[in-house]
């Protein structure tokens, strides 16, 4: 993917932080980043600028695991149990990765983020934990898969901000992985050093790529290992599932004595640079102290919805303060919009109600949008999330034509986005300032799609 260049984008409205703006040119550098905005320009003489026509901060996709793209469609029909379920799910997960090849990984990771690119958002938080081949035997590179996330976010243009996951047992009580888990596995000694040789890899992308680390959830690491991973991080992002599942809280306060949110606020000082992800089973007091903190909760609404994971208490932890992103995780459906719309109607199927996140000032779509544009950006730690001078140009850039857009204005805009229309209204699509979707279309689309076409078939072949 060819690097940006100093780039003059026009737009007959655009979303800047502090509200709606009409007849605006935004000015991106080469190295990515916008230089300058301004509003109300003339567009007399802007024969050089590209017509943005109504112009966003894109988002960042804040929680992602590639590989399981592949499986979509896989996972819908019923096991022996008389009730499927997250683990049952999981189970099926934990058959398929174990046909995966390095080549296969970089393929699909390609053509989740070409759609991510198309559905509107910039930027991917990887949370990438497929570390060995079959059997668990490490690589002769260690990071031989972030390697291959890394090359594929070289051709699709996406800023990544790649999660190297710590993950040690198969349950609080330190038992050893089962089959299924080995080739996530390591000591943290090892994992150390695939991290280090992780930024390594990072060293050949843009300048907008970030290291950070993800200690799996409660039930992989013990506290020690926790501790440490935190402590390798220092300043870049932790991310972490936290309190996914009602066997997952059962399992914890059974070997803690607290409930994941209550131990981790306890043991750690967590704050702006953690992400814990899902979070749908918190009690209210949870919830109000999570938002307190300042970390970003990972909200991946889609496929919470189809896990059964339950439903995250956003009007309350909205309503104290917190700060949320969203993200794609399963990948089943790669869709911004729908995201937005799914976590929406989440709170209103529970609450009986409507427009439940809007307030006085902003509409259901504005305070959903700008949430997931900062705490995307945040919880990636990334310089995005608004139209300003010294951000990334991370920009979507929607159909002025589309008939739902058609006489909008304001944030009837979003509105129309999230709950009248889909990703089809995206229409261009700059990360880092790097034009990587034009027309709707990914600028390398047909290689990528080409590519993973022929994995699938090979894929399904052995599986």
């Amino acid at each position: 993917m060819p690097t940006a260049q100093d780039t003059i984008l026009f737009a007959d409205k655009a979303l800047l932080p502090d509200g709606w703006a009409d007849n605006v040119r935004v000015d991106i550098s080469a190295d990515g980043r916008i230089s300058a905005v301004e509003p109300d320009a003339r567009p007399a003489g802007q024969q050089q600028a590209c017509n943005a026509g109504i112009l966003l901060p894109a988002p960042a996709n804040l929680h992602s695991h590639a590989f399981q793209r592949a499986m979509a469609g896989m996972s819908e029909r019923r096991g022996q149990e008389t009730r499927d379920s997250f683990w049952t799910w999981r189970q099926i997960m934990f058959r398929f990765l174990d046909t995966l090849t390095p080549e296969d990984v970089e393929a699909i990771a390609a053509f989740v983020q070409m759609e991510m690119l198309e559905a509107g958002y910039a930027a991917v938080g990887e949370f990438h934990y497929l570390h060995h081949r079959p059997g668990g035997a490490p690589y002769d590179h260690l990071a031989e898969m972030s390697e291959r996330i890394a090359a594929a976010a070289s051709q699709t243009g996406i800023g990544l901000t790649l999660l190297p996951v710590l993950y040690r047992y198969g349950g609080c009580d330190k038992r050893p992985l089962a089959p299924g888990q080995i080739r996530f596995g390591n000591d943290f000694d090892r994992f150390q050093k695939l991290h280090d040789q992780a930024g390594g890899v990072l060293k050949a992308l843009d300048g907008d790529a970030v290291l950070g680390v993800a200690p799996h959830s409660l039930r992989a690491v013990d506290a020690d290992s926790l501790q440490d991973a935190v402590s390798l991080a220092g300043q870049a992002p932790v991310h972490m599932h936290l309190a996914e599942q009602v066997a997952e809280v059962e399992e914890v306060l059974a070997a803690t004595g607290k409930r994941p949110v209550d131990w981790l606020l306890d043991n750690h000082g967590v704050g702006g640079t953690w992400c814990l992800i899902h979070c749908t089973q918190m009690t209210p007091e949870e919830t109000r102290s999570l938002a307190a903190t300042g970390a970003v909760s990972g909200l991946c609404p889609i496929t919470e919805s189809s896990l059964g994971d339950g439903i995250f208490d956003g009007v309350r932890f909205l309503e104290a303060g917190g700060r949320f992103g969203i993200g794609s995780d399963s990948n089943i459906r790669i869709s911004l919009s729908e995201e937005l719309r799914t976590l929406e109607y989440s709170q209103r199927l529970r609450d009986k109600c409507r427009a439940s996140v809007a307030t006085p000032e902003k509409s259901t779509g504005r305070v959903l949008f700008d949430g997931a544009a900062a705490g995307g950006a945040q919880a990636c730690g990334r310089a995005s999330g608004q139209i300003g001078a010294g951000y990334f140009a991370d920009l979507i850039a929607l159909d002025a034509n589309a008939i739902d857009l058609e006489g909008r204005d304001g944030d009837e805009i979003l509105d129309a986005f999230i709950f009248a229309g889909d990703d089809r209204m995206v229409r261009d699509v700059w990360s880092a300032g790097r034009h990587v979707v034009a027309g709707g279309t990914h600028v390398k689309g047909e290689a990528i799609r080409d590519r993973y076409r022929s994995t699938m078939r090979a894929l399904r072949a052995r599986l």
